[in-house]
């Protein structure tokens, strides 16, 4: 497989030139002294050298070797631990953590893209700090200040890592039927019993210790999602100065043997009366975990984003050094036995394809992340009070569209390589089955499309949608005639969106089935429909700039590509939609 370049020019073009954001760290209190452009570009710059460098290079025989699981034990493949050590060593697993407790402290938006490039070139070892990242700030939000003081450096330094402890292996996605129990202690403690599946990064030895975030039911909760309390519980118990004692009663009973990501451990672990500590108030333990949940849906949306980029570099480079037929309009390179692939039609579409979903893909979750930087850190209510709106909309939609787009850019991925794209060593392939989890775990897509018709659309009587879809219309009323050839469109697809999200809130009053039977395809309406928000926005900075380069032509031309090409899948899309759900309940369930 080619080697991994971190896309670093594309993101400075989101920082800069795009979205503006160093001007507004400058104008925020609380970043202007921690990061400016310069500190931006060089963290990610130091940050993608090592990642290229050190753990891009382990994803082939991470996927080769995968974890092996002795008596217990759980083994990552050769060099994950170096690897680890490497990238904890200079501070990244507590890139975006709080610098009270030892993290650097920068904004959401640089580390988002930290979690690209690392995903893009090891996709399994993310996986690692990326949970440890999630549990930390579900801590920091929600667990006492003698825990936060106690667990968070460690975290943060990578020393220890976090994992999710929710699924049972009776309950996926329906938290309420969870049975692990937590029976408090005459100290204060809790001892917590029961088995979670599916526990990314459970048990590993990259770290001394693993911090886990374990949802239990206290004696008397009430039944179902409200009687739910999360409790930390480590691996290796730690004395009150931070020293680590004796083991927990906690054991990994065997470890999945997976389609994809298999140099990530994913654990069967099992509490058996258990040291563990309350985080937050009893019975609120949902509302503590949705903290790292939704932190996670946005890191793993970044993954599918991150696997189509680095499916594209080796799809890029096999085309422009694939000899096979001639151009369509004569030979592209004469004095050679054949052109290279890239010349055909078909090749250019996929390629293009790829191209456009990743870099407005990028654009979509550099915009959430910088909403999710505002919330926390605007001077101004109304604006972090819009803000947490907009994320709570967009994060479903990022989950959701992301890996979708994901999936299908690595398989266009694999089929400009051909018979080459089927074979291990070429990369393809691997990334085909690692991206495919990205749209199972952390709720289902399909899931996360309910969740956004369902609740989302609804929680605030759809303000926060009309916020976005005002947002869009205003940018695109506001652009000049020069630029109608993004202007009409984009304006003609957020009123399709508008029109269709009344059309289907209305339907859903009378029938509930047709939320269900349409959310998939409303989501890729909505989708579509914002990366052609993103992909104007980049494209009127393209044709207005003082001093273009061959990046922004290159820019400027896939814009157009998009909107020629990908952005009309909605009309066939919201076709669907308008269909309505009776055409699914023709058969029985017998017949299906």
């Amino acid at each position: 497989m080619s080697d991994y370049l971190p896309p670093l020019r594309d993101m400075d073009f989101l920082f800069n030139e795009v979205f503006d954001i160093p001007a507004w760290w400058a104008l925020t209190p609380a970043l202007a002294e921690q990061v400016d452009g310069d500190t931006a570009r060089a963290v990610l710059e130091q940050a993608g050298r090592l990642i290229a460098e050190v753990v891009a290079p382990l994803n082939r025989r991470g996927d080769e070797q995968g974890c092996r699981w002795d008596a217990g034990q759980v083994h990552t493949p050769d060099g994950f631990a170096d690897a680890y050590r490497a990238f904890a060593a200079d501070g990244w697993v507590g890139v975006a953590g709080a610098p009270e407790y030892g993290g650097m402290g920068m904004p959401k938006v640089i580390g988002a893209q930290l979690e690209e490039m690392l995903n893009a070139a090891n996709l399994s070892f993310g996986l690692y700090p990326m949970l440890t990242a999630g549990a930390c700030l579900a801590l920091l939000n929600h667990a006492s200040e003698p825990l936060k003081a106690l667990y968070l450096p460690p975290m943060y330094q990578g020393r220890w890592t976090g994992s999710m402890c929710l699924t049972e292996p009776h309950a996926g996605t329906d938290l309420g039927l969870i049975r692990t129990r937590a029976e408090p202690s005459a100290d204060g403690r809790y001892c917590i019993t029961g088995t979670k599946i599916f526990i990314t990064g459970g048990e590993q030895d990259l770290t001394e210790n693993i911090i886990h975030l374990v949802l239990a039911r206290l004696p008397g909760a009430p039944a179902g999602p409200k009687g739910i309390s999360l409790f930390l519980v480590p691996k290796v118990l730690v004395d009150a100065d931070g020293a680590l004692g004796e083991a927990n009663a906690v054991s990994c009973g065997s470890i999945e043997h997976k389609m994809g990501i298999k140099a990530s451990a994913t654990c069967v672990m099992n509490f058996d009366d258990a040291i563990g500590y309350l985080v937050g108030e009893p019975n609120k333990g949902l509302n503590a975990m949705f903290t790292m949940m939704n932190y996670e849906r946005l890191g793993v949306g970044i993954q599918g984003l991150a696997l189509g980029e680095r499916s594209y570099q080796g799809a890029i480079a096999y085309a422009r050094d694939r000899l096979q037929g001639r151009a369509p309009n004569g030979a592209a390179a004469p004095a050679q036995s054949a052109d290279p692939i890239v010349v055909h039609p078909d090749v250019r579409r996929m390629l293009l394809t790829m191209k456009a979903l990743n870099e407005g893909g990028r654009a979509f979750s550099t915009y959430v992340a910088l909403q999710l930087d505002l919330a926390k850190y605007s001077e101004d209510a109304a604006a972090r009070a819009r803000a947490e709106a907009r994320v709570a909309l967009l994060t479903p939609l990022a989950k959701a569209f992301l890996t979708d787009m994901g999936l299908e850019t690595t398989v266009h991925g694999q089929q400009v390589l051909g018979g080459h794209g089927y074979i291990r060593e070429w990369g393809q392939e691997q990334l085909i089955r690692d991206c495919r989890i990205t749209q199972i775990y952390e709720g289902t897509n399909g899931i996360q499309a309910l969740d956004l018709v369902g609740r989302k659309l609804l929680a605030d009587g759809g303000q926060a949608y009309r916020s976005v879809s005002a947002e869009i219309g205003a940018f695109a009323e506001a652009l000049p005639a020069a630029c109608a050839e993004f202007s009409a469109p984009l304006l003609a697809a957020v009123r399709n969106l508008d029109e269709l999200t009344a059309w289907l809130l209305d339907r859903a009053q009378d029938n509930p089935r047709e939320l269900g039977a349409a959310a998939v395809e409303y989501l890729h309406v909505f989708g579509y429909t914002f990366y052609a928000y993103l992909w104007a926005r980049m494209a009127v900075v393209c044709q207005g700039h003082p001093a273009p380069e061959p990046f922004h032509h290159g820019k400027l031309g896939t814009a157009r590509f998009y909107f020629a090409r990908l952005l009309p899948r909605i009309h066939s899309l919201s076709a669907s939609v308008r269909a309505g759900s009776d055409s699914l309940y023709l058969l029985e369930a017998g017949q299906l």
